[in-house]
């Protein structure tokens, strides 16, 4: 049986990758599939596919610098001065939340707790990150709070932390605060997509925005010969979706069997994440050749390719439901969260950028031994220096037995064994930090990495947690696991349990 396991957690905070795929070395561990809730492949029936940074991979830096570019001209229109301004991919990582009351890009640890903040581009010093958010937690079902679900999120960040200091500057006419601040962001970048001038650039120019993966048509084409049904839904039209999956898909296939035959329904302009609400019941019929529409009713047929719907009449149409139906994309909401929660079909979560991540921890190994190996000292000093100091205020004022290490000893040994433990304790200190600051940056130097805050998991790792399956690097990973696997989780981890 093929086993794969979920992130967990080292004791010093750090993730701890997968153990070795059956296959061994032939899977390096960054192309591997993670677990949190067990998978028998061979029970799903049909599996459901998004197309944008799922099928079809992008080059992150060079669609979100063209969304991020195109969002300027909306804006420019206001009178404001963003002429300047510059996309960064390195300054922001998915997974972080806008603060729409202070104007602050924050990562928060799975119970909501603020590690890290920045006001605009300005990381926020220690007492002033402390004074914001002491008493504050993120909650995503706060409207003061916005998540950033996605890769497409990276140009919106981008955006709004530039523009907080525009704003706080006085340059912004007409802006009341930082809530109002991202609706414009939010509709100039909205705007870039719809008009469709950024994916007309893209379809025109497609070596320069996907990053082509051989083995994403053979991992669904073995998925097809294996008896399942396959579906694509996507959110974009299907002029683009046609020239992508063309594009993406029918240079690796065989002969004669272009992207189309590898699925049995195709649902464009899906609407997600309403889709899988089950409140949109008007779909039209796409003719394939000319890109018209046409009313259409009734159960949706077999090879035909459709525009809106929704997810029950999906279900109907196929005659299957809830857990027979794994759905496989990258935005954590309207992918994942939302198929999970209303439909309860299976889940997988595509991430990316969780390639490199896992790459620097392989590389990390010897370096986090050592690490855990001082923090598990450390834990020894720190509570031999706590009893010490309790039994120096048992003696000083006259309460209690006199037990333990300092058991008939004067005060004055007591302390000058305190000062030798303090002082091995700040030497292991400085020995600590360097390798603490590494494991902090894996990812990202300023934001560190994607599934770990701090000591402790990350909101999104929560939320990937919570609502994904499975999740992975990107579909062709599937490929060694094949559609007959029996994907299980790793037993969970508590606080008690044994080292």
């Amino acid at each position: 049986m093929l086993h794969c396991r979920p992130m967990s957690v080292r004791e010093n905070g750090s993730p701890r990758p997968a153990a070795a795929a059956p296959y061994g070395s032939a899977t390096p561990p960054e192309r591997r599939v993670w677990c949190n809730r067990t998978l028998n492949l061979r029970a799903i029936k049909a599996v459901g596919y998004d197309m944008d940074y799922t099928l079809v991979h992008y080059r992150t830096d060079e669609w979100e610098r063209a969304a991020f570019e195109r969002a300027l001209a909306p804006i420019a229109a206001r009178g404001w001065p963003v002429g300047d301004l510059r996309f960064d991919p390195a300054s922001v990582i998915q997974g972080l939340a806008f603060d729409l009351e202070l104007g602050n890009l924050v990562k928060a640890t799975r119970f909501g707790y603020v590690i890290r903040a920045h006001h605009g581009t300005r990381p926020l010093e220690f007492e002033e990150q402390r004074t914001a958010y002491a008493s504050t937690f993120v909650d995503l079902s706060e409207p003061r709070w916005q998540f950033m679900n996605t890769l497409f999120s990276l140009s919106e960040a981008n955006l709004f932390a530039q523009l907080v200091d525009r704003l706080d500057a006085g340059k912004l006419p007409g802006i009341l605060g930082y809530r109002e601040l991202y609706q414009v962001i939010r509709s100039a970048l909205d705007e870039a997509h719809n008009l469709g001038e950024l994916k007309s650039a893209i379809t025109a120019d497609p070596d320069r925005f996907v990053d082509l993966d051989p083995e994403v048509p053979l991992t669904l084409l073995d998925q097809k010969k294996a008896g399942k049904l396959l579906l694509l839904v996507t959110n974009s039209d299907w002029g683009y979706t046609r020239s992508m999956m063309g594009y993406a898909f029918d240079r690796f296939l065989p002969k004669n069997t272009p992207w189309r035959g590898l699925f049995d329904l195709v649902i464009v302009e899906a609407r997600k994440p309403s889709f899988f609400s089950g409140q949109q019941a008007v779909y039209r019929l796409v003719d394939e050749e000319q890109g018209l529409l046409h009313p259409y009713h009734g159960a949706l047929e077999a090879g035909r390719v459709y525009a809106g719907g929704d997810a029950l009449l999906v279900e109907s149409s196929l005659g299957l439901s809830g857990a027979q139906i794994l759905y496989v994309g990258d935005h954590l909401f309207g992918d994942v969260h939302v198929s999970k929660a209303m439909l309860r079909w299976r889940t997988g979560l595509v991430l990316r950028e969780i390639e490199p991540e896992v790459r620097a921890l392989e590389a990390m190994r010897a370096a986090d031994a050592r690490l855990a190996e001082m923090m598990a000292r450390k834990v020894q000093l720190d509570a031999r220096l706590a009893r010490l100091r309790l039994e120096r205020q048992r003696r000083e004022m006259s309460y209690g037995s006199r037990t333990g290490p300092a058991a008939g000893r004067r005060v004055e040994q007591i302390e000058a064994e305190a000062k030798t433990v303090g002082d091995e304790n700040q030497a292991l200190d400085a020995l600590i930090a360097p390798l603490a600051k590494a494991s902090g940056e894996i990812g990202n130097e300023t934001w560190g990495p994607l599934m770990r805050a701090g000591n402790d998991k990350s909101l999104f790792a929560r939320q990937v947690e919570r609502y994904a399956d499975i999740y992975t690097s990107r579909v062709s990973n599937l490929l060694a696991e094949t559609p007959f696997a029996y994907l299980r989780a790793a037993r969970g981890s508590l606080p008690h349990d044994p080292a």
